[in-house]
């Protein structure tokens, strides 16, 4: 690591010395990698740093390679370095702190609190009923925070598979009822009046779990932005089985309004909010479905339930 970047991490952490220690992962399509920082002389015992490093010629699964695609990644690093330094949630909507965000021509360093020491130090590759319902909670307190504010500094419309983002994909697609009906299925979702900001990529992934794993803390907003609550709710339940999502997606979607009703003001119609956003919820994942079918048509979340949503919103808009 450069030493102006060690200089940074430093000064940012009021410590003395610093071990670079492991690799957490690498970046998508090799543009950086995350690394946890080990400090002395400070409270913080360790810090985890985004280096992001933006390549000459990259490579993406499941498509080619574009300009649009490396200005699309770009512009989503700078994304996330203003949401990091001019946004804070709360802890319900847990995330890392920042702690220092610096530019250096093609190359960005992002210093946050370790989650790990945090005592959000579990991942999973799978998830229990309450696992998921942590991140539905999650979500319905990121929405219910955010809800009427707008995505400065952010994506107008958030999440990484937005249409207008994704051009190559939809010509990609073979479906020409859903190709012909995209631009619809995205402006019904752009013109629900409920709007708040999206995580934009709420994978299981990017959530990080408590011991007990009934309390959960995001990480990677590189695709936050404006939106429909349930773009994020469609994503996570994505994580669950095939032949668990009918009999499973009715009751974790009662848990993520009853979570929002929660936290939303009580100024707020929330009734209205949410029939209108149980209204989107279709859309919601036809969207992503539209995506994926661009993107990668033999992926495994293309399945018979998403099918199915697909062809009741089709018919909706009599198509």
């Amino acid at each position: 690591m450069k030493q102006e970047y060690q200089d940074l991490i430093l000064q940012a952490c009021g410590a003395t010395a610093l071990r670079v220690g492991e690799k957490i992962q690498t970046l998508w399509s090799g543009y950086g990698q995350i690394v946890r920082v080990h400090l002395e002389g400070c409270e913080q015992p360790s810090v985890v740093v985004k280096h992001v490093m933006f390549p000459k010629q990259c490579k993406r699964p499941g498509g080619s390679n574009t300009d649009l695609s490396h200005m699309r990644k770009v512009r989503s690093y700078h994304v996330e370095t203003y949401w990091y330094q001019n946004y804070s949630t709360n802890d319900g909507c847990r995330m890392p702190a920042c702690l220092a965000a610096h530019s250096y021509g093609d190359e960005h360093l992002i210093v946050l609190e370790d989650l790990d020491v945090a005592g959000f130090n579990q991942r999973r590759t799978s998830v229990t009923d309450a696992e998921i319902r942590a991140c539905l909670s999650w979500l319905a307190n990121f929405h219910a925070l955010f809800l009427g504010v707008s995505p400065e500094g952010l994506w107008p419309i958030g999440t990484y598979w937005h249409l207008e983002t994704r051009p190559d994909e939809l010509e990609a697609m073979d479906d020409a009822q859903l190709k012909a009906a995209a631009g619809k299925i995205d402006r019904v979702l752009n013109e629900c009046r409920f709007k708040t900001i999206v995580h934009g990529d709420a994978k299981l992934a990017n959530f990080c779990f408590s011991g007990s794993g009934r309390s959960v803390a995001a990480v990677d907003f590189q695709y936050v932005g404006g939106g429909c609550g349930m773009k994020d709710v469609i994503y996570i339940l994505e994580e669950i089985e095939e032949k668990q999502l009918e009999k499973r997606v009715p009751g974790l979607l009662d848990h993520y309004f009853t979570e929002l009703r929660a936290s939303v003001s009580k100024q707020v119609d929330f009734n209205a909010l949410e029939k209108e956003w149980r209204d989107m919820f279709a859309f919601a994942w036809t969207d992503f479905h539209r995506f994926l079918l661009g993107w990668m048509p033999g992926h495994r979340k293309i399945n018979r339930y998403t099918k199915q949503l697909t062809k009741e919103v089709l018919r909706k808009l009599k198509l």
